[in-house]
């Protein structure tokens, strides 16, 4: 199957007082084309769908109407958003009973069962091929905040935080195990800064822990087909490694940023492999 991924879009950005809007819009337009021409069959945003928690309404009209053409022009196509740090997970989350309804999956917060444990119903998503089948499994983690995190003592070496996020992906990752299929790909995503990766100093801030400390990159195990980050707007590799990346934003989003190209990615998975194509 064909998955894309892109991120950190930041509709209703006010740039100095200039409007993205045409720029976003012709974004969005590019990108359909692309669903359709490609034959991708699911589209993955990893987080800062809007600029900040109260977007303009036309920043959210941009949005649903981007949703609307999307699964009008490719009917087999899943969609899976997630919140980022700039997102507020309440307000994205908000339309979820309608958009389900198109395919549609949005995780703004982790999500939470009547026992307080991580609901693997609105966590883990299936994604389908353009035959209807089951190809892969994703693991929808949006930005983790720290009432998040399961209560950890400071004692050991590595910080509570970080150890807190660690543990919130061993168990996200033990709920995979019980429900991947054979043959089928895991796709695992994450809104977060994460260590030797790159970030823009301008426009990105370090989001975990009062912005003290990046996590490892070992969170997403080698085991996982291809793990779908947010959060730094360049597009890079992150630990040497080809299955896991930021895609970056679509737009250079400050002045240190017009000087490297932005870009989606596209994942051909077959199985649990997975091969990845900037776009």
């Amino acid at each position: 199957m064909h998955l894309l991924h892109t991120s950190d879009w930041h509709l209703g950005q006010d740039f100095h007082g200039f409007s993205r809007e045409y720029e976003h819009q012709t974004f969005l337009t590019w990108l359909e084309d692309q669903l359709e021409e490609l034959g991708v069959d699911a589209l993955v945003v990893s987080g800062d769908i809007f600029d900040n928690q109260n977007p303009p309404i036309a920043a959210q009209r941009m949005l649903f109407e981007f949703i609307g053409r999307a699964v009008r022009r490719v009917p087999q196509l899943d969609i899976v958003l997630i919140g980022g740090n700039h997102d507020s997970a309440g307000r994205l989350e908000a339309p979820s009973p309608l958009l389900d309804a198109f395919g549609v999956r949005v995780v703004g917060s982790l999500p939470r069962d009547a026992e307080g444990g991580i609901d693997p119903d609105r966590l883990l998503l299936p994604l389908t091929d353009r035959h209807g089948e089951r190809a892969a499994l994703c693991a929808a983690v949006p930005f983790l905040r720290p009432p998040d995190l399961p209560p950890l003592n400071d004692e050991a070496e590595e910080p509570a935080l970080i150890r807190g996020v660690r543990e919130i992906y061993r168990q996200v990752l033990d709920l995979c195990a019980d429900r991947l299929g054979r043959n089928e790909a895991l796709v695992v995503t994450g809104h977060c800064y994460m260590t030797g990766s790159e970030i823009s100093e301008l426009s990105e801030r370090r989001i975990l822990g009062g912005n003290q400390h990046a996590l490892p990159h070992d969170l997403i195990p080698e085991t996982v087909s291809y793990g779908a980050l947010g959060h730094l707007h360049k597009p890079q590799r992150v630990g040497g490694r080809e299955t896991l990346r930021y895609s970056g934003s679509p737009l250079p989003l400050s002045v240190t940023e017009r000087h490297y190209r932005h870009q989606v990615a596209l994942v051909d998975l077959k199985g649990a492999a997975a091969h990845v194509q900037a776009l």
